[in-house]
């Protein structure tokens, strides 16, 4: 089984950003650059499919189900991972009506289409039958359809994500004051605050609305205080955004080189700033913000934004 990519030690850097607005509030930020790990299976991605993938192995499975929506990045990290490593893998896609037509789908969703090119079975469900998608009635379905499985939570999050989220921050990074990081599931975050040592905060920007991720947060960690959210910079919620986050990630690149993605690194990058500008971060305070990688949804987006005649990312 080749299992190359995950046999990797991967020690990311933390390349040093230089704005005014940093200059003039006296605060250094990083950015860890976790999406340069692999242009699909990248950040967040990598982490949590680590372990996940080492199990399936040790327990001699030969096939990696999970869940997402149609531009889920989790997706075809899963399609690409799963197909590196040697498995099979099948994806529960989030809307019946993507499936009437697969052609058309994998025509006008480059994430889905880059899922299939490598080997993902697709299952399309029904909204509403998807929000059963942890019922034990469901899964059980799934198997007496699908055979035996190795199953992976939407988003990835499990313990084991958990464990490879953990490993981000290395001995180096207990320079830093405050750790950041974009929030889907709860799993990245959690790692971190594992990780972080005692005298650094953990913050993380909810890409969804609602504090319902306060509570899961706290059942995945390890009875750890030096964390909060910032529930302000959601732009409305999951895959929201508006012609300023736009604006943002395109200025962003032009002065700092890098790319941001419009889901969760560009709301987490936005409030950053806006909290320095209100100096929410002390003097001399030293930042690193995680890159969680998901570039490659930017092309499906940009399809989004062109169907409504509005301003592109520019990649």
């Amino acid at each position: 089984m080749n299992n190359l990519l995950f046999n990797q030690v991967f020690k990311t850097e933390n390349q040093q950003i230089f704005l005014p607005i940093l200059e003039e509030k006296k605060v250094a930020l990083f950015i860890k650059r976790e999406d340069k790990i692999h242009p699909f299976v990248s950040g967040n991605k990598f982490r949590k499919l680590k372990y996940n993938i080492e199990a399936a192995k040790n327990q001699h499975k030969k096939v990696l189900l999970t869940f997402g929506g149609a531009f889920s990045n989790h997706i075809v990290a899963t399609a690409i991972a799963g197909n590196l490593s040697g498995f099979k893998t099948i994806g529960i896609i989030r809307g019946d009506e993507l499936g009437k037509n697969l052609e058309k789908t994998l025509a006008g969703n480059s994430t889905l289409k880059e899922a299939y090119k490598n080997g993902m079975h697709f299952k399309f469900v029904s909204r509403e039958a998807y929000r059963n998608k942890t019922s034990e009635e469901f899964i059980n379905d799934l198997k007496n359809e699908f055979g035996d499985f190795y199953l992976i939570p939407e988003g990835g999050t499990n313990e084991l994500a958990i464990k490879g989220c953990e490993e981000i921050l290395t001995e180096e990074d207990k320079n830093f004051d405050y750790i950041c990081a974009a929030i889907g599931t709860g799993g990245t975050i959690s790692g971190l605050i594992n990780a972080a040592k005692k005298h650094q905060e953990v913050i993380g920007f909810p890409a969804l609305k609602g504090d319902f991720l306060q509570k899961e947060i706290e059942q995945l960690t390890i009875n750890k205080v030096n964390w909060s959210l910032q529930t302000e910079y959601h732009f409305g919620g999951y895959g929201k955004y508006n012609t300023d986050l736009i604006r943002f990630i395109n200025e962003f690149n032009e002065l700092t080189k890098v790319q941001l993605d419009p889901i969760y690194t560009s709301k987490m990058l936005f409030g950053i700033i806006e909290m320095i500008k209100k100096n929410e971060f002390p003097e001399n305070s030293k930042i690193v913000a995680i890159h969680t990688g998901g570039l490659q949804g930017i092309t499906g987006f940009n399809q989004k934004l062109k169907n409504k005649n509005q301003a592109l990312i520019k990649i």
